[in-house]
């Protein structure tokens, strides 16, 4: 079993930036990726960043240039550097590993984007 645990979240003000945290645990083994999702009230969970075998990473169009997803091999951590943040970033964020058995999912870290 894999175990996902984000934190990081909070209340953020337009223009602000925070910092999520995702460590995994458990047996992990060679896995493929790891990811951000987000889930904003009244939508569908949508991809926002992954790395690959801790090096290639990806980002969805909506947080290109403000999002940086980074990978602690050593501490099996991923995080999500968040930056001009804006009111349609808020949303709860969950943290995704994939390997051969599938997916594994944390609990999700609420972002909330207000003044």
């Amino acid at each position: 079993q894999v175990q996902l645990v984000e934190s990081g979240g909070g209340l953020v003000q337009p223009g602000g930036s925070l910092r999520l945290s995702c460590a995994a645990s458990g047996s992990i083994f060679n896995y493929y990726a790891m990811a951000w999702h987000r889930q904003a009230p009244g939508k569908q969970r949508e991809s926002v960043a992954i790395i690959i075998r801790g090096r290639l990473t990806d980002y969805a169009d909506s947080v290109k240039g403000r999002f940086t997803i980074s990978s602690d091999n050593a501490k099996n951590t991923i995080y999500l550097q968040m930056s001009s943040l804006k009111p349609e970033d808020t949303a709860v964020y969950y943290c995704n590993l994939r390997d051969h058995s599938g997916d594994y999912w944390g609990q999700g870290t609420q972002v909330t984007v207000s003044s």
